[in-house]
């Protein structure tokens, strides 16, 4: 099995400092939910929850405004479309009706498609438990072979799940070592996730993606740091 972060990259020489601590305390002061959290999902170890956050995934890996896309998640789960069999049952206008009630509508027809075909792949494929990606010799390999997820997505999903699988963690992906850069803090996964414990990598990855996405923000822990 393949558990190395797609995340590395050539971190900085100087050893981590209280400042950088510092950093990261402020960051997960203002970036207390992560995505999932937002999108209602309770991500625990069973197929309901890892089947959401693959949605999710899937949605956030358009060029949309990623709070559009955990819009449409929500909707979607708030249609009943919470695991891969109610997915492959609802019909593609059920489908793309949910998809434009949470405001995804630039992409609403084409992604009710991959949705559907991706549930019936992970029903075929792995009985609708993706907890059986994980037999594969390669997870990360084998999930881009659902519909709608790429590298992109697939740096999602295991950033998200990293908690819970605990074989992929530190799962810090190119998209958070940009926000990791733009805070000064080390370009290491190994040196970030000696800043928090274990069940908090996704909270502190899912930070520092807002972070390399919104700049504001980034000035703001920075301003607070400077500030203590």
């Amino acid at each position: 099995m393949t558990t190395k972060s797609e995340g590395t990259s050539k971190s900085r020489k100087k050893a981590p400092t209280a400042t950088d601590k510092a950093v990261v305390r402020a960051l997960l002061e203002r970036q207390e939910r992560t995505y999932t959290a937002q999108a209602g999902i309770r991500l625990r170890n069973t197929p309901a929850p890892l089947y959401q956050t693959l949605v999710l995934a899937i949605l956030l890996s358009a060029r949309i405004r990623a709070d559009i896309a955990v819009a449409a998640a929500r909707a979607l789960f708030d249609a009943g479309l919470r695991d891969p069999r109610s997915m492959a049952d609802a019909s593609w206008q059920e489908r793309v009706d949910a998809l434009g009630k949470g405001g995804y509508r630039r992409y609403d027809e084409r992604t009710s498609t991959m949705l559907g075909k991706g549930a019936e792949l992970l029903l075929e494929r792995y009985d609708g438990d993706l907890r059986r990606l994980l037999e594969e010799p390669d997870p990360r390999k084998a999930l881009l072979d659902v519909p709608g997820i790429g590298p992109t997505g697939a740096d999602i999903f295991l950033r998200d799940v990293q908690g819970i699988w605990p074989e992929f963690a530190p799962y810090i992906d190119r998209k958070a070592l940009d926000g990791a850069r733009r805070l000064g803090l080390p370009d290491s996964p190994e040196k970030l996730s000696g800043y928090v414990a274990g069940r908090e990598l996704p909270r502190l990855a899912d930070g520092l993606v807002h972070a390399a996405l919104d700049k504001p923000l980034a000035d703001e822990v920075l301003a607070a740091v400077d500030s203590a």
